[in-house]
């Protein structure tokens, strides 16, 4: 599942998290739906490459697009913790000079994606969390929205389902996903960006891969722009990002051979998910040891896939 385009021009993925769908458990709808979802999340990330707009503005621009789209575990639509709150996290990453920014916990801000862009141009620093995070967000005046915007009936239904069924700890069944994206502009410069509400159930204040710079997000004009969805607690202790750059980088390994590699050290942890990533070449591609993969991906060269299960 790779596409190659010359240097010189675009290409962008994203995903929309890795999970348990399969045609029998996911109904033709609700797939059309999250496509049409996936699609409008592809269009605003390449109209930026297409008007000449760089690889990190392409990014944040597709991952404020699922954020705002309840079907996603990200933004409005987020998951629930224990406790019935929506507690978001994000990062974003640049390739040219390995500039980052990333937040956790916020309860108040409309695009966490758009904060964490704001974390890495606006401070001295790459990572915030919490109450900390959100006066950050209101002093750099990122849209600030009431918690109720976040919630929807039917991640509050899952909430309930998973308490009722004391299925442990957290949803371990990883059904709801993440949501990323990964692009490189047509001056060979790649960024990274994912979004998440965690995981259903989530306690004392989790925080998972998503918006660790080097285990959920990484970019590297060396080697590639990654985003990845999955068990959280394995891809931090894989470093799943870092890694996957590390092997193409020192390794000289193909980028999907690399990719598969680290899933599969994932999976000897007892992990599952996806990643999606774009090379300074052009390249993108996609790896998931789930059932399926929200994903898409379009370049310049007139290619636009949209894909939800293990077969498309």
């Amino acid at each position: 599942m790779i596409e190659t385009s010359e240097t010189g021009r675009w290409a962008l993925a994203i995903h929309g998290g890795a999970g348990s769908m399969t045609p029998e458990t996911m109904d033709a709808a609700s797939a059309a739906e999250h496509e049409l979802a996936l699609g409008a999340a592809l269009d605003a990330g390449t109209r930026v490459l297409a008007a000449g707009g760089t690889a990190l503005e392409a990014v944040c621009a597709a991952v404020s697009v699922l954020e705002d789209d309840p079907h996603f575990n990200a933004g409005r639509g987020a998951v629930f913790t224990y406790h019935g709150t929506n507690e978001l996290d994000a990062a974003v990453m640049e390739g040219a000079g390995r500039m980052a920014g990333a937040v956790c916990g916020v309860t108040h801000t409309r695009n966490p994606v758009r904060l964490a862009r704001a974390v890495m141009e606006q401070s001295p620093h790459v990572f915030l969390s919490g109450a900390g995070a959100e006066e950050f967000a209101r002093e750099q005046g990122v849209e600030q929205v009431d918690p109720d915007w976040f919630a929807t009936e039917e991640r509050w239904r899952q909430l309930q389902e998973l308490k009722a069924k004391k299925l442990g700890w957290f949803d371990a069944g990883l059904k709801y996903g993440t949501v990323g994206a990964v692009a490189v502009d047509a001056a060979g410069h790649v960024a990274a960006a994912t979004s998440t509400g965690g995981l259903t159930g989530k306690r004392w204040g989790r925080i998972g891969d998503s918006p660790l710079i080097g285990a959920g997000t990484y970019a590297d004009d060396r080697a590639a722009a990654v985003s990845c969805t999955g068990s959280g607690e394995q891809f931090i202790r894989a470093g799943v990002a870092h890694e996957i750059c590390a092997r193409i980088r020192m390794g000289g390994e193909p980028a999907q051979a690399a990719t598969e590699a680290v899933l599969a050290e994932v999976g000897a942890m007892g992990g599952v998910g996806g990643v999606i990533y774009a090379t300074p070449g052009g390249e993108t591609g996609f790896a998931f040891t789930t059932p399926g993969l929200f994903r898409a991906r379009a370049d310049s060269g007139g290619r636009r896939e949209i894909g939800v299960f293990g077969g498309d």
